[in-house]
């Protein structure tokens, strides 16, 4: 039924206190549900709640409107304690219209509650999500707390002094159903006011109007008999200090920026634009008053060779993609390699082969990372675990590039590029600076100016910026003599530099702090994970280790070269899983390092783990083992 006719105040209304809750925003990609997710998840933010979110893009840019392929979603958990993903299945789904309805009824639980714009509900658009009869009318929703309000209509009548067209008047129903959910959570919408207002600043229309719509959805809630119980969710206990919300990608950025600024260097973005990873590009190109100079290339192999280019002339050189970029810059990343000239490359995964999957996650490229360049190519690999951790994985794939003098790949992925989570602001003051340390003339021995010749510790070369008196040397693609940087075609030579070559990579290890496992030292189970699996397995364990199962996990930074003690962490258990976004890409190469089996659990549907997909093969490995 609707309740729009049946609606009478109430006075008083009962508080549950809850803990955690996960509200999944869904609609059409015009219907601003990333928007209205964003603002729900900064006001979140700005009580105190822990958040993790899980913007889900479509894949097609313009998708038919109504139709299953251009639903947007946009989930948020927020809590009253440290979390770690942004949930398993919604309490809540806000479905605009039948596609989004169809498209996320099947992660719902039984009891969930759902919210649908029952105006959106017409024949026309019923038959593109591919429903015979009206799911509103029927048995579909048994079993759900369903809520069928006239969104749109409630939304144009409530904007009407704002004089829009009746077009412009309809999209502003994400704001009718923000304020609805932000009274459901006792959430303040005086925020949200002054955002939009900023926001719309040069169209007072529609600033008023999304206003007015924020404010009916927040009234009309209020007036529901339906609504006897409103829910609070307290500030989380998190460490002191000063917060904000950040996504992957912009703790990406600022980490390069940091890092340049710690080694003192300009930082050189180099990039051509690509799903996901863009926003780096974008938000890097906003803090050129930090020493930043952004490039955007006409393709991908220009843009990796710029950055060649100003990593050879002293810059702190970055360029970022996502997968079939990598491809692209496959050559120019031997070359780096062989040059030995320091450069980031930040490859921001996405599902493949090819184009693939261009909006949705996957780890798929960690084999590309590792072994994708011809020849004998190494080069450091190391990932990030969340939205914040990449801007601690931003700063130390630069100190790895600028110590070793060496290209490192740094890898994220669609989930952590656009997934938010609260970061606390570091002091900058208490971050390492980065030393560098140029080559200079009076440095020249009698011998002369010997571009290869090599820091004991770290085997890195010397850093000759080019024009440089004295230091003049050779460039390029073909090898070098292993002192003097000349073109040498000896084989002795090139089987030395190879080794060498290795050997600086293998050393970036001895900086690694020691791995520390979560919950038992020895057992019969470790749950390891790379990338962005961490708080999905994280929280999987915490669940099981609840039930009293031994299970301990264990998040891998560093993929090249591994941890040195690995071996001897893995040894301690006698069962070893490792759930990826891949088909089992990082067991492949355990199996083949240290001769033991590796359980492998793979998931390649551009959607993260779910906890339950994890504690179900935890258990089946564990048989009946427990602590008690």
């Amino acid at each position: 039924m609707s309740f729009i006719e049946d609606a009478r105040p109430i006075m008083e209304r009962v508080v549950k206190q809850l803990e955690s809750v996960t509200i999944r925003f869904a609609g059409d990609s015009g219907d601003g549900m990333q928007l209205t997710g964003s603002r729900f998840t900064d006001t979140a933010a700005l009580i105190g709640n822990d958040v993790a979110t899980f913007p889900d893009f479509p894949a097609e840019i313009r998708a038919p409107a109504g139709s299953l392929a251009g639903v947007s979603g946009f989930q948020v958990q927020f809590s009253s304690r440290d979390i770690h993903t942004p949930g398993d299945r919604p309490d809540v789904l806000v479905a605009m219209n039948p596609a989004a309805l169809k498209a996320n009824l099947a992660d719902l639980p039984k009891n969930a509650t759902i919210f649908v714009n029952e105006d959106a509900f017409s024949a026309s658009n019923l038959k593109l999500a591919g429903y015979a009869d009206n799911p509103l009318d029927d048995s579909t929703l048994e079993g759900y707390r369903v809520f069928k309000v006239p969104m749109t209509s409630m939304t144009v009548a409530a904007v009407e002094e704002a004089s829009l067209g009746r077009k412009a008047a309809e999209r502003c129903k994400n704001f009718f159903a923000l304020g609805m959910l932000y009274f459901l959570y006792e959430r303040p919408i005086e925020a949200t006011v002054s955002w939009i207002q900023n926001k719309f600043a040069k169209a007072p229309d529609l600033s008023q109007a999304n206003v007015l719509a924020l404010k009916a959805g927040h009234n009309f809630a209020d007036t529901l008999e339906a609504f006897q119980e409103v829910y609070r969710i307290d500030p989380a206990e998190l460490p002191a200090g000063l917060y904000r919300s950040v996504n992957g990608n912009l703790a990406t950025a600022y980490g390069l920026v940091v890092a340049a600024h710690k080694a003192g260097l300009q930082l050189f973005y180099g990039s051509y634009p690509i799903t996901p990873a863009s926003d780096i590009l974008h938000e890097l190109a906003r803090l050129r008053a930090f020493d930043v100079k952004t490039y955007q290339a006409e393709d991908e192999i220009a843009a990796i060779g710029a950055t060649i280019g100003a990593a050879f002339s002293g810059a702190v050189a970055v360029t970022g993609t996502s997968g079939p970029g990598l491809a692209l810059k496959t050559e120019a990343a031997g070359l780096a390699v062989i040059t030995e000239l320091p450069l980031v490359i930040v490859n921001v995964q996405r599902g493949g082969p090819s184009t693939g999957l261009p909006t949705k996650t996957e780890q798929a490229d960690l084999l590309q990372a590792l072994f994708g360049r011809n020849g004998e190519s190494p080069m450091p690999v190391i990932a990030a675990s969340s939205p914040a951790d990449c801007f601690e994985v931003a700063i130390e794939a630069v100190r790895m590039a600028l110590r070793y003098m060496t290209p490192v790949l740094m890898l994220t992925d669609g989930f952590i590029a656009n997934g938010a989570e609260p970061w606390q602001i570091p002091d900058i003051a208490e971050i390492q600076d980065i030393p560098v340390e140029f080559m200079t003339q009076d440095q020249v021995g009698e011998e002369g100016f010997m571009a290869y010749r090599r820091d004991p510790e770290t085997l890195a070369r010397n850093w000759a910026i080019p024009g440089t008196p004295g230091l003049m040397h050779r460039i390029g693609g073909l090898e070098k003599h292993h002192l003097t940087g000349d073109v040498c075609y000896t084989p002795e030579n090139h089987f030395e530099m190879t080794k060498t070559r290795a050997e600086k990579v293998d050393r970036v290890a001895q900086d690694y702090p020691a791995l520390k496992v979560d919950g038992p030292e020895t057992g019969p189970l470790l749950i390891l994970g790379w990338g962005s699996t961490h708080g999905s397995i994280l929280s999987a364990c915490e669940q099981l280790r609840a039930k009293d199962h031994p299970v301990a996990n264990l998040n891998l930074r560093h993929l090249n070269p591994l941890p040195r003690d690995l071996g001897e962490v893995l040894a301690n258990y006698e069962n070893i899983l490792v759930p990826e976004l891949n088909m089992g890409q990082l067991a492949f190469v355990l199996r083949s390092r240290y001769l033991r089996e590796i359980h492998s659990l793979p998931k390649v549907m551009g959607q993260p783990f779910k906890l339950d997909e994890i504690t179900v093969r935890a258990e089946e490995l564990l048989g009946s083992v427990k602590t008690t």
